[in-house]
């Protein structure tokens, strides 16, 4: 099979696609074949070596196939099955190896690129709306790079609770995007010269000077300052990624004096803990996509082999919504 190797940290040029032996599955364990794996800042970070891991690495943690051999001891998963999962490593293959306790039964009115596509965006965008911060109709939200991957399922998810969604974005085609997604306005911030204070001053503009309930920030350093002051008092801000590099340390009195303000740094797995809670948020995708009312949007596919080229085009931000890595089984 193939599969893509980092030998060392590095840019995008340390990928390469390697043959490897077909694994077999052990005990409580599956081997899905891959139809297409989903592509995300975290395997840049741990690419470039900002997130540590071992070298050689397998990049890639979702992806969606169909399952070709099972082991001793599985329970419900048979060959055949179309499942996806989430953070699951070594993912960037022709095939991987599952725990059944880690697959999500992908239904017939889901295709298996749109499953793929909506693993770790989707389960990421369901928590941030329902769990960290439950949204719903007395809340106004900033969700910065609204037209990516996150930002176009968060939107959607956060309208459907009720909620008021300002986002930001960095061209005309993009602010499209975010408006069909159900934007009530957007920001375009490559008009700012300065984002710690213009970002702000626009939001308040669009609050009638309250700034918002929460804002969701997977952008990081270049947003962090901008988002805190864009809060109402006792407003939130969900971190959730670092796309233009990490949040330096900060003085925690800031919070005080920006409104008794809250700051929070989640990641998926605190929010996966428990088989009831995993079936729950990709039940409510996957039914909110058979319904028609999530839309998944699939900016950009390569095949496998290419995987350098993909890492290329999302660490540019020439993308818009998800990038996938594709197999001659897709």
């Amino acid at each position: 099979m193939t599969t893509i190797i980092a030998g060392t940290p590095g840019g995008p040029e340390v990928l390469r696609a390697t043959d490897r032996p077909l694994p077999h599955p052990g005990p409580h364990h599956v081997a899905v074949a891959v139809a297409a794996c989903g592509v995300n800042y975290i395997d840049t970070y741990q690419r470039s070596g900002i997130y540590p891991v071992e070298f050689p690495f397998i990049p890639g943690l979702e992806g969606a196939g169909t399952v070709a051999e099972v082991g001793s001891d599985v329970t419900w998963a048979q060959v055949g099955d179309r499942v996806a999962w989430a953070s699951t490593p070594e993912s960037y293959s022709e095939r991987v190896i599952l725990r059944e306790d880690d697959c999500y039964p992908v239904p017939d009115s889901v295709s298996l690129d749109t499953a793929a596509a909506l693993m770790l965006q989707g389960l990421t965008a369901h928590y941030l709306s329902a769990s960290t911060f439950p949204l719903d109709n007395r809340h106004t939200a900033l969700v910065h790079a609204g037209a990516g991957g996150v930002g176009l399922l968060l939107t959607q998810l956060a309208v459907a609770r009720g909620a008021r969604v300002i986002t930001t974005v960095s061209s005309d085609d993009k602010e499209d995007l975010s408006r069909n997604a159900g934007a009530t306005d957007v920001i375009r911030y490559e008009r700012f010269r300065d984002m710690d204070t213009e970002l702000p001053a626009a939001v308040r503009a669009l609050t009638a000077g309250r700034g918002v309930d929460v804002v969701f920030d997977g952008v990081g350093a270049s947003t962090f300052e901008g988002s805190l002051s864009s809060l109402d008092v006792r407003g939130m801000l969900v971190l959730f990624g670092g796309a233009s590099g990490q949040v330096p340390a900060f003085n925690l009195q800031r919070l005080n004096s920006g409104g008794s303000l809250y700051a929070t740094r989640p990641s998926l797995g605190h929010y996966l803990r428990t088989a009831e809670e995993r079936s729950w948020r990709a039940g409510d995708l996957f039914a909110a996509v058979t319904a028609g009312e999530l839309q998944v949007r699939i900016g950009a596919t390569f095949p496998l082999a290419d995987a350098a080229h993909a890492h290329r085009a999302l660490e540019g931000r020439r993308t818009t919504g998800k990038v996938l890595l594709t197999t001659f089984q897709s």
